[in-house]
């Protein structure tokens, strides 16, 4: 008798590719797999990067990515998508007309603006093109407190206060959901504000001292649309993936690998500590 077949879920990227596999492309695949859920990809650039910084950018012309998403989406059944890097506004309209063919999928957007090390991945002109284009396809959108404050061209968000207040006005842009990131307040925890159009939900966790943050925007949106993918509600699926990204910069917070700011610990739930 042959094995029943069994179908995984699948959860697509599009973004850019990190080498240096900290952010991006690869940390997104990374974090579906923890999760055990099948990870398919869009590349949009190529980037030249490790853990001190971004040398170098080639984006991918508009027809290949377009190629790269219609070959997943006619063969795999996509369960879940997050969008990453998308580096102009030409591909950001792309991408949300790419996206827009498969209505039903929930879509994570994190509008990648500056890496962890201050390198700009979004041009100037393309900011427009995320708030009228892309963000009305999405179900959440996930930015930090400097991508908020340019995508409300306003003042970064200070305290817990004004990160809610951003969070609700980030819905003018016809989001389902906004996920407001806090890494860069200061104070006794790290906390996120999930605003889903009725009520803010804070979410605290203790500070983790590490200089390993590479990728963690990435790998937080990428958790999200992994469990978004496994079933779980929204407000569920972002619980369970600051848990995650919580538990991977504390498995990593020891970790060397690079000279800069390295990447978080992805697979800590699968390694075991080596017998002698």
């Amino acid at each position: 008798m042959e094995p029943i077949a069994s179908a995984p879920p699948i959860a697509l990227t599009i973004a850019g590719s990190d080498p240096s596999g900290g952010a991006g492309i690869q940390a997104d695949l990374k974090s579906f797999s923890a999760y055990g859920v099948y990870g398919a990809s869009v590349i949009t650039a190529l980037t030249a990067q490790n853990t001190t910084g971004v040398s170098g950018v080639f984006g991918i012309p508009s027809d290949f990515i377009a190629a790269q998403f219609h070959s997943v989406t006619s063969d795999l059944a996509v369960s879940a998508i997050k969008t990453g890097m998308l580096a102009d506004a030409e591909t950001v309209r792309l991408v949300a007309q790419l996206v827009a063919e498969i209505p039903d999928v929930p879509i994570v957007v994190d509008p990648v603006m500056v890496a962890t090390s201050g390198d700009v991945l979004l041009a100037p002109d393309a900011i427009q093109s995320v708030r009228g284009d892309l963000i009305p396809r999405a179900l959440l959108i996930t930015p930090n407190i400097p991508e908020s404050a340019k995508l409300l061209d306003v003042a970064p968000a200070t305290s817990e206060a004004e990160m809610c207040a951003q969070a609700q006005a980030l819905m003018a842009f016809s989001c389902g959901a906004v996920l407001l990131k806090g890494g860069h307040v200061a104070g006794a925890d790290a906390l996120d504000v999930l605003f889903d159009g009725a009520a803010h939900h804070v979410l605290r966790r203790p500070w983790v001292e590490t200089r390993n943050t590479h990728g963690t925007g990435c790998t937080l949106s990428a958790a999200i649309a992994a469990n978004l993918a496994l079933g779980l509600p929204l407000r569920d699926a972002v619980t369970a993936a600051k848990d995650f990204v919580w538990n991977a910069l504390r498995s990593g917070a020891g970790r060397s690998i690079g000279r800069g700011a390295g990447p978080l610990d992805h697979h800590f739930a699968s390694r075991k500590p080596r017998t002698r």
